[in-house]
């Protein structure tokens, strides 16, 4: 593998109560030091100093040296990648690469889009289902719970990046109500939510949350 820089600082811009958390639960599975910078909505997203770093003024994005990456499942496959000691991605060549890559990119594509307009009660109108890349949510939900109700994780017995992505995805909806809650759902975020990575994770955005709280 080239050199890609491992020993530069990583930087997590962030806010608690965005997709921010789905990022710092990666770093946290990557056990890699980091620095979250935690950004206000509003301004402080929309200045031309972070603008140069994300050009739509949202969180998360991450810095790694050089190297500037936006949208969650972008950073999850990226620190995968660039930390292949860590194991959270099947190595290429691996016949694990395809359903890796599968699961990861069905999140950031129908998953996200399906329970994003489910959320605002947006509907695929009847007979329209074809011309929308996600179907209809009732399809999505049970392509999602198959997935999950396989093996322990996405991949059979191996946690991956996959799985801190849709994993991230499943419980927001449950907690929310955007995403049903069956039985094979609930099962599969027990098991990811009790992670070490997962709950370290969650303990320091919440405690940013309970900061903010007092300040306001």
């Amino acid at each position: 593998m080239a050199d890609t820089g491992v020993a530069d600082e990583i930087v997590l811009y962030t806010n608690p109560m965005s997709r921010g958390r789905i990022a710092r639960w990666m770093l946290e599975e990557t056990g890699q030091p980091y620095r979250a910078e935690v950004m206000d909505f509003g301004p402080p997203m929309k200045s031309d100093g972070y603008k140069a770093l994300n050009p739509m003024g949202k969180v998360p994005t991450l810095l790694h040296g050089d190297t500037v990456v936006t949208e969650c499942a972008a950073i999850c496959a990226y620190l995968a990648d660039v930390f292949p000691q860590c194991g959270l991605a099947p190595e290429p060549g691996s016949p694990l690469r395809g359903p890796y890559y599968r699961w990861l990119f069905f999140g950031a594509g129908p998953l996200e889009a399906a329970v994003s307009n489910k959320a605002f009660g947006l509907e695929v109108p009847a007979g329209k289902e074809r011309a929308i890349g996600y179907g209809s949510f009732g399809d999505v939900m049970d392509t999602l719970e198959q997935a999950v109700s396989r093996d322990e994780y996405l991949l059979g017995e191996r946690f991956s990046a996959a799985d801190v992505y849709v994993g991230a995805h499943i419980l927001w909806g449950l907690q929310f109500g955007t995403i049903e809650k069956r039985p094979a759902f609930e099962a599969y975020g027990a098991r990811i939510a009790a992670r070490p990575a997962a709950l370290r994770a969650d303990a320091i955005d919440d405690a940013l949350i309970a900061e903010q709280s007092k300040a306001k």
